[in-house]
């Protein structure tokens, strides 16, 4: 489906909510999937229940969720992927974006250049479409906490290099989907610390140990996936960690599934649950945009823009544009709902949370739990609603949800890990 910043408000047509299979329907997925070619643009009034998102709803039945997450901003992975780590698309280098700005992915407004679209992270060998990178007095939340030495690292899926031509890494490995198909892991335009010169890792280098992850070194913050079970393993997680599974189990229409991401998820959380750091860890799930399949919910508008890339309320129009963060355009939102759910011991049990959050409502958590700065600038952690509520800090429970990866079905729950 199309995810597009246009499309999307011309899809949700003032608040109407009713013209996705006119603006977000098109042709990718059912070259992939052709048992819903008879769909046609009715595809993306489809829908996921417990019979085919299987562990994602006993997760809920077992932890906490938020039903009022939006997106920061209408709009595909990227502009995502940048507000998950900064809550902000504004300040894109000119000196970078000359090509993206003539794709269109990057808009020229009255106060700097912004990011709408899905082109490749500047500062990464593997970057290859139109790339374009942040200027480098935008702070992301690695930036913080590399200003008080506190561990972190983002972790994805293929990041390790095919081979290396002449210095320049090449991403050309692949992993399977659940159906046997195989899918290039890695994305430059997944990665959004590669956008910043400050947190890049260009040649994809690894770390040079176990110990050094999380901290300054040679991978500068940014690792394969399969460092993060290495550290893991070893009890030398990263105080913060992102992860971002290869494409194949990243649940992207085009390329994966719901089942394939499961299998990802559940993983990852049954690893976590069986280490002794799990009495102090939290995890967040939840995705980068809606992959512009329809939503009934519309979010409240809190960042108004009047470009030529907007179309929520009228051609150029999203509100008013009276009331845009710093003066800056082309960053409507929020944008569609996306699921948000909160898996720990400090969890609350089967809780749904009303509170109104974003995708930089993760960054303001970051801050608020390590006592960071805001970022500030424009950058939507400003406002962003808090996930708190979501959490029992006086009481932590003492029981375990393992589930089967291929089923989603719980397999064992218990109150004592030992």
């Amino acid at each position: 489906m199309s995810h597009e910043y246009t499309a999307e408000q011309q899809a949700f047509d003032s608040g109407l909510m009713d013209k996705f299979p006119e603006f977000t329907s098109q042709g990718g997925c059912n070259s992939t999937y052709p048992g819903v070619q008879s769909l046609g643009p009715g595809i993306v009034m489809g829908y996921y229940d417990g019979n085919t998102v299987t562990a994602l709803w006993n997760y809920a039945q077992y932890f906490a969720m938020d039903d009022n997450h939006y997106g920061t901003n209408f709009g595909p992975s990227t502009p995502g992927a940048l507000n998950v780590v900064s809550g902000m698309t504004g300040g894109v280098d000119p000196a970078t974006d000359a090509a993206a700005i003539a794709d269109g992915s990057v808009v020229r407004t009255g106060n700097g250049d912004v990011d709408i679209s899905d082109d490749d992270a500047y500062y990464d060998d593997c970057g290859t479409s139109n790339p374009f990178g942040m200027l480098a007095k935008n702070e992301n939340i690695g930036t913080l906490l590399n200003s008080q030495h506190i561990t972190w690292g983002w972790f994805q899926g293929g990041f390790t290099p095919s081979s290396v031509i002449n210095g320049k890494a090449v991403c050309a490995t692949k992993t399977n989907r659940v159906d046997g198909t195989p899918e290039t892991a890695y994305s430059s335009h997944h990665n959004p610390f590669d956008y910043y010169a400050a947190t890049a890792n260009p040649h994809h280098a690894p770390p040079a140990s176990v110990a050094e992850i999380g901290h300054d070194g040679q991978a500068n913050h940014q690792y394969d996936l399969s460092w993060f079970i290495e550290a893991a393993l070893a009890g030398n997680l990263p105080a913060v960690s992102y992860l971002k599974a290869p494409r194949a189990q990243d649940g992207h229409p085009g390329n994966s599934s719901p089942l394939d991401e499961q299998v990802f998820i559940a993983n990852t959380i049954n690893l976590l649950q069986s280490l002794p750091m799990w009495d102090s860890t939290a995890v967040i799930v939840t995705w980068d945009d809606s992959d512009g399949w329809y939503d009934h919910q519309m979010g409240p508008i809190v960042n108004q823009s009047m470009n030529p890339a907007d179309a929520l309320s009228g051609t150029g129009m999203c509100g008013t544009g009276a009331d845009s963060l710093e003066g800056i355009q082309a960053r409507c939102g929020y944008g569609p709902r996306i699921p948000f759910l909160v898996i720990s011991p400090y969890a609350k049990e089967n809780f749904v949370d009303h509170t109104v959050i974003d995708q930089s409502s993760v960054v303001r958590f970051i801050e608020d739990n390590w006592g960071l700065p805001r970022i500030g600038n424009g950058s939507f952690d400003a406002f962003a609603g808090s996930i708190l509520n979501m959490f029992d800090f006086q009481n932590k429970r003492d029981d375990i949800v393992l589930i089967d990866p291929s089923t989603g079905q719980v397999v064992n729950t218990k109150g004592d890990k030992d």
